[in-house]
């Protein structure tokens, strides 16, 4: 379950592309969700079939109707199935509200994870468990913290290195039907977006709202210069674009 989450940031973020290609951190994500859904359904059913412990068909399936780590553990589990089953919705939805929903993931590992911490409690095994517990967990927890942090915070911490300054922002618009406009105007690094490429699913929206905008016709209005204060947010944007449409160039003057 949290390497399913970890691999879904690699997904969101892009952070591992270079080294595994995008279809393969695509598939590696649904396959780890495949097993953390068989592996949650099959730990619900079991407690059908004990003679020790067993609880009823709605006691596995129905929240608050026994005890509160039970009601923990059923939330998790339902809200994730729903997400699951939502991935196929993606096209007929806002892509937004799409992904809010899908971010609900997060929740429901922090369900699941406090489920299995209180079983443990009141099973006795928790000095067996917690060393792998809090093995698993701390890298999702890592890698959550840094998918929310604002990108400037990690250029001050570090962990990602600043763009060159750039000229007064220009704006510039993608049409589904024409090809992106490339102008070159001196020395500088410019946001460009492949509209063969680019099939406005609005990630880069999401990441940078002051760079990028999805317009009601279908149009990217995306800023091909952003300022030093906004570059953070357009290599944000850059790493999450699933189909990997836009660029950070610099180009110079004729």
């Amino acid at each position: 379950m949290c390497f399913t989450l970890c691999w879904g940031i690699f997904t969101a973020t892009g952070w591992i592309k270079r080294l595994t290609g995008l279809q393969a951190i695509r598939s590696g994500h649904m396959i780890l969700a495949s097993l953390t859904l068989a592996t949650g359904i099959s730990h619900a059913v079991v407690f059908v079939l004990l003679r020790e412990q067993s609880l009823s068909l709605t006691g596995i399936s129905v929240p608050f109707t026994g005890k509160f780590r039970h009601t923990l553990g059923i939330l998790g589990l339902e809200i994730m199935i729903a997400i699951t089953l939502g991935v196929g919705m993606r096209r007929f939805v806002k892509y937004r509200n799409w992904l809010r929903f899908h971010q609900l993931a997060y929740p429901a590992v922090a369900m699941v994870v406090v489920h299995s911490w209180f079983g443990a409690i009141a099973n006795g095994h928790l000095s067996v468990l917690w060393l792998g517990g809090l093995t698993a967990v701390t890298p999702a927890v890592t890698l959550t913290v840094l998918r929310f942090t604002p990108p400037r915070v990690l250029i001050k911490a570090g962990l990602l290195s600043a763009a060159p300054a750039a000229t007064p922002p220009q704006m510039a618009d993608i049409d589904p039907t024409e090809a992106p406009n490339r102008g070159v105007n001196g020395k500088k690094v410019q946001v460009s977006v492949d509209n063969q490429r680019c099939r406005r699913y609005g990630i880069c929206q999401a990441e940078s709202p002051e760079l990028f905008q999805l317009l009601a016709d279908g149009r990217l209005r995306y800023v091909r210069d952003p300022d030093t204060g906004s570059r953070a947010g357009a290599q944000a944007a850059a790493r999450s674009c699933p189909m990997q449409a836009i660029q950070l160039q610099e180009v110079r003057s004729r």
